[in-house]
């Protein structure tokens, strides 16, 4: 049969693309494909011998050229995935789709071209009975009338027809034994076929049961991980509070350094008020009384002085305690950042692995 079908004579049913692979000759076991890219999977029908066949070229090579036959089987292995053995190629075609309704079509025509090819093979068995019968009336008839129109024959032409018809069963039941041999053997690399693809299918479930143990492994990580970032954005979040908290105690501070210079202020004019009440009471001693209420008035002043000096220690104290609780507040926040670097590396590696190990899947 000629791989690349005459199109005068065979007509493409049915026409895809998918990756072809076919199984290992030396192991049976793994798969080795037949393209390095998607190609064109087509199903043809032969008229004149009534046949069907799937064929693939990939460029001037031809990957797939399998005759359909009613003991075939297309098994869907996967959702993207279906594999069928060709006996007579003495391989296993393995064909991987982009989708899975694809693969469903691709499938469905199998069965059907399959149930074509039952029926014809069915029709031409019939038809070969026929003849058979045909050929056997024939045969029988031929000896009556032939003893009814050779009744003074001799016992020599006697003898040659029986030999004549001995001669045809013998080769009847040799046809029949070469039959029954190569069925036999069909049979036995067919149940090989059969054992090699059960073991092939566990060990894709195990594959499969390994894989799910796997992702829900890492599902776990992911939700630990998960958790601790939680935590840290708690945390971001207190941090971001205490630095709102630190901003209004650095307004506080500015209000006070700004009250601290007004009291200095005041108290430059307040100083300067003595000195000149201080020159009035030397210039006029009449004003003796005035300037003891002068000085009772500095007095007061002074003490007042005192207590601003006082306030202004304080107020310095407690800018000072400010200045102090900040920078400790930074020192506090700029390591919590690092550690919070090291840990938003920690889950981009985590996610570098989790894609890996998804195109890995």
């Amino acid at each position: 049969i000629s791989p690349v079908p005459p199109y005068s004579r065979e007509q493409p049913i049915f026409t895809t693309r998918a990756h072809v692979f076919q199984i290992d000759p030396s192991t049976k076991k793994n798969w080795v494909p037949a393209s390095k890219q998607a190609v064109t999977v087509s199903y043809f029908y032969d008229s004149t011998r009534n046949s069907y066949r799937i064929i693939s070229v990939d460029g001037a090579k031809v990957i797939i050229n399998s005759t359909i036959t009613p003991n075939m089987t297309f098994t869907k292995t996967s959702q993207k995935f279906g594999q069928w053995a060709d006996s007579r190629a003495n391989t296993v075609f393995g064909l991987g789709f982009p989708s899975e309704q694809q693969l469903t079509k691709f499938a469905e025509k199998f069965q059907e071209v399959k149930e074509a090819a039952k029926l014809a093979r069915d029709r031409s068995q019939e038809k070969i009975e026929t003849s058979s019968n045909h050929s056997q009336e024939s045969g029988r008839e031929t000896p009556s009338s032939t003893r009814a129109s050779s009744v003074n024959g001799t016992d020599d032409e006697k003898a040659s027809h029986g030999g004549s018809a001995e001669a045809h069963l013998k080769s009847e039941n040799d046809k029949l034994k070469i039959a029954l041999a190569q069925s036999s053997s069909n049979v036995k690399k067919w149940e090989t076929e059969l054992q090699s693809l059960r073991e092939s299918n566990a060990r894709l479930s195990t594959a499969l049961q390994e894989s799910a143990a796997s992702i829900e492994h890492w599902k776990k990580q992911f939700s630990a991980c998960k958790e601790e970032n939680d935590q840290l954005r708690g945390k971001i979040e207190e941090l971001e509070e205490q630095c709102n908290e630190i901003n209004k105690e650095k307004e506080r501070n500015a209000q006070l350094s700004r009250r601290l210079q007004e009291l200095e202020t005041e108290l430059q004019d307040k100083e300067l008020e003595l000195e000149e009440l201080r020159k009035q009471s030397e210039i006029i001693p009449e004003l003796m009384s005035e300037c003891e209420s002068v000085s009772e008035q500095l007095q007061a002043a002074e003490k007042k002085n005192k207590d601003l000096e006082e306030k202004v220690k304080t107020l310095r104290t407690e800018v000072e305690e400010n200045k102090h609780r900040q920078t400790n507040l930074k020192t506090e926040l700029k390591n919590f950042l690092d550690v919070l670097d090291g840990k938003i590396d920690e889950l981009h590696d985590f996610r570098q692995g989790l894609s890996k190990l998804g195109v890995d899947n």
